[in-house]
C-alpha cells in the first residue's frame, strides 16, 4: 500500500458517520507503524467524536502542562538594579563631591578635539590635512568614531579653516588667528626653558635608578609644559642629561649630575612655612594595642607622629620595605611632589601608571590616595579617575598660580568657544 492509499484510508475511517468506529477498521499498516513509534501505549478501543473523551486524552491529560503560565508576564516582574560600572561609577559620593573639580574633567572633555587636532596638525607639512585623511583619524585627532570631522571643526570656527585647494579636494588648517597663538607659545616655551629643564631634572632625581624613557616624558610633557622638540633640545644640555640608547632600541634619558638644591620638595619648604599646617595634611595612623588605655588626646598625639612623610621624595624608595608606614609616606609624599611639577598640579590614573615602575608605586596607589583626602582629591571615575593636589587651588576650583603656559591655553580655550571675532574690539561673540 502506498503512502497516499494509507492516507486516504485514514481519513475516510475518521470521517465515518459512526464516531465510535472500532480501531480495528485502520489498514495494518498504520497500526504496526504507531506500535514501533509508541510502543507503551495500547490502541485497543475506538476514537472519540468531538467534544468526548478519549482514550488519546485519558492516557495523556495527566502530562500536559500547556494550560500552565511557565513566565510572568514583563509588566509583573521585579525589575533588577543594574550594578554600578567602573566606566559609570563615580569615585567621590555625596556629601563628598567637589563640583568644581568634577567640572574641570568635563572641561577637558568638551576642548580634547581641539588639544589632540591642534597637535597633531601643527606636525603637519604647512600645518595643513586633507579632510579625507583627516575623517579616518578618529583617535588620532580626538573626535568619536563614526562621527564626521567637519561637524567638530564647526566648533571652533576661529581655530580652523576648512577650504578647498587648488587641486579640487577640501583641506583642513589653522586660521591667521590660530597661526598667531601658536608662535605666541612657542615664544613662552621658549623663555620657560630653563624651568623645564630643572621639571626634567628633579623627575630623573625622583626615579629609581636615576632614568626615564624618552617616550614616557614626551608622552606626558604637556603636563609639565615642556616642548614637543625637546628631544633635539637635550643636546643642549649635556651637563645635566645623557641620552641612552638601551639593547632594545628604547632610549633613554639618565641624569648626570645630582643638585642637591634641586632635591628639596614642595612639601618641605612648606613645612618650614607653616609646620602645622602639613602636619594636618596627611594622617597615616597606626595600630596600637589596646593595652596602652589611651584616652582620645593621647592617642591623637601618639598618631600625630605619624602624619607628616618625612621620608624624601628624592631618596631612594626602592630600599624601603614595601609595606611599611615608612614606604608609603615616601610614596604619598612621591605623588604630592610629582603633582607639584605639573602646570594644572593634577594628573590622571594613566599619566600616573606610566611612572609606577621609576618611582616604585604599587598597585595601591587609589586606595592609598583615597586615604588622603585632606591633601588630594580623586574626581571621574573609577575606570579613569584624576587627582588634584587641594590645596593648589582655592575653593572656587581655580588654579592659584598660573604658570604662563596655563594662562596661554585659558587665552586659547576662550578663542576656541568664539564664533565670531569683532574688528577692532577686544570683545567677543558667543
Amino acid at each position: 500500500m502506498t503512502l497516499w492509499s494509507l492516507l486516504s484510508s485514514i481519513t475516510k475511517t475518521l470521517n465515518s458517520p459512526n464516531p465510535n468506529a472500532p480501531f480495528s477498521q485502520f489498514p495494518s499498516q498504520f497500526k504496526q507503524l504507531w506500535s514501533h513509534s509508541s510502543p507503551n501505549v495500547t490502541l485497543s478501543g475506538s476514537f472519540s467524536a468531538p467534544g468526548r473523551p478519549s482514550l488519546f486524552t485519558s492516557q495523556f491529560k495527566e502530562f500536559s502542562t500547556s494550560f500552565l503560565l511557565t513566565k510572568i508576564p514583563k509588566k509583573f516582574r521585579k525589575k533588577r538594579k543594574k550594578k554600578d560600572s567602573p566606566r559609570s561609577k563615580l569615585v567621590q559620593t555625596q556629601p563628598n563631591i567637589n563640583p568644581h573639580f568634577e567640572n574641570i574633567l568635563l572641561h577637558d572633555t568638551h576642548f580634547r578635539f581641539l588639544k589632540k587636532t591642534k597637535e597633531f596638525l601643527s606636525k603637519q607639512p604647512h600645518h595643513v590635512l586633507r579632510l579625507d585623511d583627516a575623517g579616518k583619524l578618529h583617535q588620532q585627532l580626538g573626535f568619536p568614531r563614526g562621527r564626521k570631522v567637519v561637524k567638530s571643526l564647526q566648533r571652533h570656527p576661529l581655530i580652523f579653516d576648512i577650504y578647498r585647494h587648488n587641486d579640487g579636494k577640501m583641506w583642513i588648517g589653522f586660521t591667521d588667528l590660530m597661526e598667531e597663538l601658536l608662535d605666541e607659545e612657542c615664544r613662552i616655551m621658549n623663555e620657560m626653558e630653563s624651568d623645564r629643564v630643572n621639571v626634567v631634572r628633579k623627575l630623573l632625581m625622583m626615579s629609581k635608578d636615576k632614568r626615564i624613557g624618552l617616550s614616557k616624558i614626551y608622552h606626558n610633557r604637556g603636563l609639565f609644559g615642556i616642548p614637543e622638540d625637546f628631544r633635539d633640545r637635550l643636546g643642549k644640555y649635556e651637563e645635566y642629561f645623557k641620552v641612552i640608547v638601551e639593547e632594545d632600541g628604547k632610549r633613554v634619558v639618565e641624569l648626570v649630575n645630582w643638585d642637591p638644591t634641586l632635591a628639596v620638595s614642595a612639601l618641605e619648604k612648606e613645612y618650614m612655612v607653616d609646620e602645622d599646617k602639613v602636619k594636618k595634611a596627611f594622617k597615616f595612623p597606626i595600630k596600637h594595642g589596646k593595652a596602652l588605655n589611651l584616652d582620645e588626646g593621647d592617642e591623637r598625639k601618639l598618631n600625630l607622629l605619624y602624619t607628616l612623610p618625612l621620608v624624601s621624595p628624592y631618596s631612594d624608595g626602592s630600599k624601603l620595605d614595601l609595606w611599611t608606614v615608612e614606604a608609603e609616606k615616601f610614596r604619598v609624599g612621591l605623588i604630592h611632589e610629582f603633582l607639584s611639577l605639573m602646570l594644572e598640579k593634577r594628573a590622571y590614573i594613566h599619566n600616573i601608571v606610566e611612572f609606577k615602575e621609576e618611582f616604585c608605586l604599587t598597585k595601591h596607589t587609589y586606595q592609598m590616595l583615597l586615604k588622603q583626602p585632606r591633601t588630594f582629591y580623586l574626581a571621574g571615575t573609577e575606570m579613569n579617575w584624576s587627582v588634584f593636589l587641594k590645596d593648589a587651588y582655592g575653593e572656587d576650583g581655580v588654579l592659584l598660580n598660573k604658570d604662563p603656559q596655563v594662562l596661554f591655553n585659558e587665552k586659547l580655550y576662550r578663542y576656541a568657544d568664539m564664533k565670531v571675532l569683532k574688528p577692532s574690539s577686544d570683545v567677543y561673540e558667543t
